[in-house]
């Protein structure tokens, strides 16, 4: 059987993990890779083996060899690409967030309908492995009646500056963080209805850079009675902290995705990794081992490359991003009213940020 071929779309740092992760499925072939900047795009290229560099991806689209494309560019892009990608007969992957507006993700979701194609949703805290134990014991019933899951990650700010720019972005922490918890509750609970969203949110560290949050606080209220409680900061020190836990009526159970997977450092230099994920190393920090493998990205991708394989319905799909992008939208209207918003909630802003800002 031939292999799934594969065009990147970015070459900066998420895109690295896309390509270290994907050079462990064997059903996978690194094909192409798209950036606008040619110095960029040669050079990732050249490092991870890719044959083809493009700095304009619809040249990428126009290859007939590729079968699926993942975008690891800005938030704004996300949209026209998967419209553009689906229009040439590719299956997608959109990293996370989908897009910047729930007409944008209504425009994904359509075109990638009508041409036949997968649209698949990269939330890769489904497929890290700590984390897939736990939903195990959950689906088990080993803590009985599940009715509050916990949700904390936590450094010290983005590592691309169009992160800050909310323009691009279409929010801060909640945009680029939350949006992992709130995937995360759903898919723990069985993706059950989401009833309402109350949050707090506010720019602690990062006023000379951003207008956007950079430290959050969302409740998530689904139905069943079971409540998901986000903790989200760009603020947090020291590096990267992923968290979750879950309690029932008959359990509990605490999760640290990196404890255990980490050496404790300190370094009055600093260090680092090519796929790195978060902050600065000088002082005291955590040195990870195996961490693209610990946060689930070979798996995940593994699991893309077989549904376009197979023809199989992705677990996480671009109906889940949406379904996240409203609870988004919900959060920053929450967090601009100092009240609970019930969904479903259609927001008439552009970006979320537009809602907080207003």
């Amino acid at each position: 059987m031939k292999p799934v071929r594969v065009g990147l779309i970015g070459s900066q740092f998420v895109s690295s993990i896309h390509a270290e992760a994907l050079k462990t499925v064997p059903d996978a072939e690194l094909f192409a890779a798209a950036s606008p900047t040619e110095e960029h795009v040669k050079s990732f290229a050249a490092r991870y083996g890719i044959p083809h560099a493009v700095t304009d991806y619809r040249k990428l689209l126009e290859m007939d060899e590729i079968d699926m494309i993942v975008l690891g560019c800005p938030n704004d892009l996300h949209c026209q690409i998967t419209v553009d990608a689906a229009s040439a007969g590719k299956h997608v992957v959109c990293e996370k967030p989908l897009c910047l507006n729930l007409d944008e993700a209504d425009r994904m979701i359509e075109a990638c309908r009508r041409a036949g194609v997968k649209l698949m949703y990269a939330e890769e805290l489904c497929f890290a492995p700590k984390y897939v134990r736990l939903k195990q014991l959950v689906d088990e019933g080993a803590f009985g009646a599940v009715h509050l899951v916990k949700q904390s990650e936590k450094h010290d700010g983005p590592h691309s500056g169009w992160f800050w720019d909310t323009a691009r972005s279409g929010g801060g922490v909640t945009m680029d963080m939350g949006c992992h918890a709130l995937e995360f509750f759903r898919w723990m609970l069985g993706k059950p209805k989401t009833l309402s969203v109350y949050a707090e949110m506010s720019t602690q560290a990062h006023g000379g850079k951003t207008n956007g949050d950079d430290n959050a606080l969302i409740i998530v209220n689904f139905e069943g009675g079971a409540i998901g409680l986000a903790e989200e900061s760009w603020t947090k020190k020291g590096g990267m902290d992923d968290r979750a836990e879950v309690y029932g009526s008959a359990g509990v159970a605490y999760a640290d995705l990196l404890y255990g997977n980490s050496i404790r450092v300190y370094s009055e230099t600093g260090y680092g990794y090519a796929v790195e994920k978060a902050g600065s190393t000088r002082g005291w920090s955590f040195a990870i081992y195996e961490e693209i493998w610990n946060y689930g990205f070979p798996q995940e991708f593994a699991h893309f490359v077989g549904c376009v394989r197979d023809g199989k319905e992705p677990l996480e799909t671009g109906e889940d991003g949406r379904a996240v992008l409203e609870m988004i939208f919900a959060a920053y209207e929450s967090a601009a009213t100092g009240s609970k918003v019930n969904l479903p909630f259609r927001a008439g802003a552009r970006r979320p940020i537009d809602l907080w800002r207003k």
